[in-house]
């Protein structure tokens, strides 16, 4: 057996350990990621001095990116929350949109809370809506609740700062302009045949009402009154700021280059640095959300301290999955795959989609189907020629095959069943299908933006 060979089997062996640590032992991701890592660095042949070295270097090269990141977004997502600024948009929305085209309204409305908004806080936030909608109009559940879904589920995966295509963007070393751009370019038409297309057709096939349960009701609170609210604009605004300073950041590094002596450009590539976009973000939503509206600063300091021990998990979750992708680059297991890829003939965007497709669907988190994909594909991106435009491409194909078949072993799954009272059938015939949909969409648009790009 030759040494390539030995190498893709025990490669084969990680995985197949990394998901048997996860779905049968019920370790932690963050545990099981660094088991399979060690287990890979010694199949593989590396020292053990050698795989400690590579442990230290890949956490803190994903770290110092993902950990600043994340963390700013959760505190901007917090404040949103305790803020009213989610209902604030729904209402709005609702109320622009019309009665009759509620269902844009809540798909959009699922879109823009869920960029800064962890995606089941925001349903918890929302599901009074769609509760009082279906009651007014004695339609069924799924007819409102699977256009939000829809919206929340794709900016849930494809657009930053969302941690999911936060870490892949960070472990391909992609600029995080060309995320939000194509996220948002494959993003939409998704979330409409998702949203508002799929959820009519299953609303009239399925008829749910709302679920009588009392614990639910304790668990949800009541929505607010519309004059406690912040201002529909306040909340658009500071939700745009830091994905237009990004782009422009992108836009401007595209167009002048990334050292080109221009003081102009300089500013704007600061200003549009990830770091500097939600530094500012965070700081004017504090401000604005925050003490201008009576709470005082010691609150303030308790809202942002809470919204870190979410993300606490997911940066490590993500500090893992940057030593995985280490170990895959340093054993030399990247080269080998990266060759059989490029041999093969197949395309990035579709080998992204497939690897992470099968780690979805086989141990059910996104979040874990996301980094494993990633940290699979950088090895064989390190010896591919790559554009900027290309990787983010990637990027999205890897949100998309995480994104497909959520079924009884995915959190999601059960979380809307709950909430939407419906039988295990039932979320298989809805919620799976929809984030089917949503998978597919976006695949199929980074499919064919690869082909001209």
């Amino acid at each position: 057996m030759s040494h390539e060979t030995w190498l893709i089997i025990a490669t084969i062996i990680g995985i197949a350990l990394l998901l048997f640590l996860i779905m049968k032992i019920k370790l932690h991701a963050f545990v099981s990621l660094l088991i399979a890592s060690l287990f890979i660095g010694v199949a593989s042949g590396m020292s053990p001095l050698d795989i400690i070295d590579v442990i230290e270097t890949g956490m803190g090269g994903t770290l110092g990116f993902i950990a600043v990141v994340v963390g700013l977004g959760a505190m901007f997502g917090e404040v949103l929350k305790v803020s009213g600024g989610a209902e604030r948009l729904a209402l709005t929305l609702i109320d622009k949109f019309g009665e009759k085209r509620s269902q844009w309204a809540l798909g959009f409305t699922g879109f823009l809370v869920s960029i800064p908004v962890f995606l089941d806080v925001a349903l918890v936030i929302l599901i009074p809506i769609i509760y009082s909608l279906a009651r007014k109009t004695k339609k069924s559940l799924l007819y409102y609740g699977i256009p939000l879904l829809a919206g929340l589920a794709v900016a849930h995966s494809f657009v930053p700062p969302t941690p999911g295509p936060m870490t892949v963007a960070a472990m391909l070393s992609v600029d995080l302009g060309w995320v939000i751009l194509f996220g948002i370019l494959a993003g939409i038409p998704a979330m409409i045949l998702a949203g508002p297309v799929f959820g009519k057709y299953i609303g009239d096939k399925m008829h749910l009402e709302v679920p009588d349960y009392q614990k639910l009701d304790e668990e949800v609170s009541s929505i607010r009154e519309e004059k406690d609210l912040p201002s529909f604009m306040l909340v658009f605004t500071l939700i745009l700021i830091p994905l237009v300073l990004i782009l422009v950041n992108t836009v401007t590094g595209a167009i002048v280059g990334e050292d080109s002596g221009n003081l102009l450009a300089e500013v704007i590539q600061f200003v549009g640095h990830p770091f500097v976009a939600l530094i500012i973000t965070v700081v004017l939503t504090f401000i604005t959300l925050g003490t201008r509206r009576g709470y005082s600063r010691d609150e303030v300091q308790e809202v942002a301290t809470k919204a870190l021990e979410p993300a606490g998990i997911i940066i490590l979750i993500t500090g893992a999955g940057g030593v995985f992708k280490e170990v895959l680059i340093q054993s030399g297991v990247g080269d080998v795959m990266g060759n059989m890829v490029v041999g093969a003939g197949l395309p990035l965007v579709v080998a992204a989609f497939v690897i992470t497709t099968f780690v979805r669907v086989a141990q059910g988190s996104a979040t874990v189907a996301m980094v494993t994909g990633a940290g699979l594909m950088a090895p064989i991106i390190d010896i591919s020629p790559v554009t900027q435009p290309e990787l983010g491409l990637i990027a999205i194909s890897i949100a998309s095959g995480a994104t497909v078949l959520s079924h009884v072993n995915d959190s999601g799954f059960w979380l809307v069943n709950r909430f939407f009272g419906m039988t295990t059938g039932e979320t298989l015939k809805s919620w799976t299908v929809m984030e089917t949909i949503i998978g597919l969409t976006g695949f199929a648009v980074v499919f064919i933006l690869s082909l001209v790009i």
